[in-house]
């Protein structure tokens, strides 16, 4: 992100979220209005995390958008509604229970050093044959770990062993992330 979004954009975007949710929910279509601003029309990468009760009900996101902002934002919101593979789809039942975030990503970063990562400011992209995790800034400082632990539960969530990290073979990314919630 080249430049940080105005607290009302951010809101803007928590509600095309919410509005794209509930339509998918009640199995309507959902097509965001057309914004001005140029900070939401721009094409960056972005992840939609969905919360119930402090626990994560769904998140899904891109680093590769390929439509303007609000309009990503909307279909990774449906996307982390009704497609994460961890969770049952959302139900009517549960829309007023939910919490939204949002983290608008910077582009990806090589790095050849991990101690090039900073825990609570970068996020971890790893690569590693067929294998790919993501983990976002905010989530190691959630669970209070350190750049180690850090690595390896990214390796966890690529489906690789904890110090694949280590491997001449495996690449890692950094990114940031502006990141916003519902109150």
């Amino acid at each position: 992100m080249e430049k940080k979004l105005t607290a009302k954009q951010c809101r803007t975007l928590l509600e095309i979220a919410r509005q794209a949710i509930e339509h998918a929910v009640q199995e309507q279509p959902f097509e965001p209005e057309p914004r001005e601003e140029k900070a939401l029309n721009m094409r960056n990468g972005c992840f939609v995390s969905i919360h119930q009760k402090g626990e994560l009900r769904g998140c899904i996101g891109n680093f590769q958008a390929e439509l303007p902002l609000f309009r990503e934002v909307a279909r990774m919101a449906i996307s982390s509604a009704t497609q994460d593979p961890r969770f049952y789809p959302v139900q009517q039942d549960e829309l007023a229970d939910l919490k939204l975030e949002i983290s608008v990503l910077s582009p990806l970063q090589k790095i050849e050093d991990i101690s090039e990562i900073q825990v609570g400011k970068h996020g971890i992209y790893l690569e590693k044959s067929f294998h790919r995790g993501v983990l976002l800034p905010q989530v190691a400082p959630e669970h209070g770990w350190d750049r180690d632990e850090f690595l390896k539960q990214t390796c966890i969530k690529a489906g690789l062993p904890t110090n694949a990290w280590q491997g001449d073979d495996a690449d890692i990314y950094i990114f940031t992330a502006q990141i916003f919630s519902e109150k």
